[in-house]
């Protein structure tokens, strides 16, 4: 009898064919053949997905999770049974265990690095300085990531190049709209089993996940407020028909609360104070840092009601916290992350983004650069393919119009 973890990837796999595409032309060209891989991502079905296509590629893969919370176990299980592929990721791990998992994956020196939240290239760059020169490069896979790698660019403090993968159309579009709209909501309803319809849902963020979270709790029937500090955001929100008020005054107003900024201290304890009884707090941004937890930990009383679910009580109204504050999506017991056919897409892009380095790092200085336009449209391509749409070409006369500027009405 197959074990639950390869269960668990097989069944990803049938509805992942842009990445099977992929790890079909992986295993005929090599193209990470004597090259190990360290990647830090969250441990589930469809990562094991993108792992064994590295591996099809003639990569040894080092891998360990990005979230203490985020790992199916079962599946970091069955990973270790892949020629080639060492998870060192477990559930629930502490903050010590998981730099430890850290340390594994750098310490078997890595030519490139696949990252959810930078944690592997802050890491080396901070604790293992002696690794960085056999480091080609690395991609990064989220904006809270992309954030720190930009600032660390800026500062001229980062060695290698590593792609953001991220901020590309065929990511941002999908994955973050679509993918954390879907399953960040799904993962509280699953988690608490109460009802968005009719309720005030407040979305800190108009990002491009606070877009896709607003969208699907409207189309469950929620009444949506967003905050926010970008008043470009902030005004494109009010146009897309959704309620925009500062977080003091949705603090009074919301039922449930999904944090999406990648910021620090969104909710924090005025916030609390103003909360009504029985308010649902969630953080569909990479770390746990949105949610003041440490105010709660110091000066509410705690009760844990059910799995995932942490009720404090400040000024006798209970405010529940999912996940630990951490991301919700995956964090939860029960949460399964993005839907597998948008990972598809976002794996595909992570692949092949790890082939341009492979292939081209060398040639690279230290920095953040975007994904080629040529990986993006192929990954759409695959895509449209799949699924059996055509779509139409411009004629030579359509491509000389756009390239021109002398032609007149």
């Amino acid at each position: 009898m197959m074990d639950s973890g390869t269960l668990k990837i097989e069944w990803a796999a049938q509805y992942m064919p842009v990445l099977a595409a992929i790890k079909k032309q992986f295993a005929k060209d090599k193209p990470f053949a004597g090259m190990t891989v360290g990647m830090a991502l969250h441990v589930e079905a469809k990562t094991a997905n993108l792992v064994s296509a590295l591996a099809a590629g003639g990569a040894t893969v080092h891998i360990t999770g990005c979230n203490p919370l985020s790992t199916q176990d079962d599946v970091a299980e069955a990973l270790n049974r892949i020629k080639n592929v060492h998870c060192y990721a477990k559930r629930a791990c502490t903050v010590k265990e998981y730099y430890a998992a850290i340390e594994k994956v750098l310490s078997a020196s890595p030519a490139i690095t696949i990252d959810d939240g930078m944690d592997l290239i802050h890491y080396l760059h901070t604790k293992r300085r002696d690794l960085i020169k056999n480091i080609i490069g690395g991609c990064e896979e989220t904006t809270t990531g992309i954030h720190r790698l930009r600032a660390m660019a800026a500062e001229g403090k980062l060695e290698f190049p590593v792609i953001a993968v991220n901020d590309t159309p065929m990511k941002r579009f999908f994955d973050n709209v679509h993918g954390t709209g879907e399953s960040a909501l799904s993962s509280i309803m699953i988690t608490t089993n109460t009802l968005v319809a009719g309720k005030y849902v407040v979305v800190a963020g108009y990002g491009y996940c606070g877009r896709g979270l607003a969208r699907k709790a409207h189309g469950l029937g929620a009444k949506v407020i967003v905050t926010e500090v970008d008043p470009r955001r902030a005004l494109e929100a009010h146009m897309d028909g959704f309620m925009v008020m500062t977080m003091d005054k949705a603090a009074e107003a919301g039922d449930i609360f999904i944090t999406t900024t990648g910021n620090t201290s969104v909710i924090t304890a005025r916030h609390f104070k103003k909360l009504k009884d029985g308010a649902i707090l969630a953080n569909a941004g990479h770390f746990n840092v949105e949610i003041d937890m440490d105010y709660l930990a110091k000066y509410a009383d705690r009760v844990i009601r059910r799995d995932g679910i942490e009720t404090f009580v400040i000024r006798k109204k209970s405010i529940h916290v999912l996940a630990e504050g951490r991301l919700v999506n995956l964090a939860t017991p029960k949460g399964m992350g993005h839907p597998i056919e948008v990972m598809d897409l976002s794996f595909a892009l992570q692949a092949l983004c790890a082939r341009y380095i492979a292939e081209n790092g060398r040639d690279l200085t230290g920095g953040v650069y975007e994904v080629p336009q040529e990986i993006d449209e192929q990954v759409a391509r695959l895509k449209i393919s799949s699924l059996g749409l055509a779509i139409d070409e411009m004629s030579k006369e359509q491509k000389a119009y756009l390239c021109s500027w002398d032609i007149g009405t």
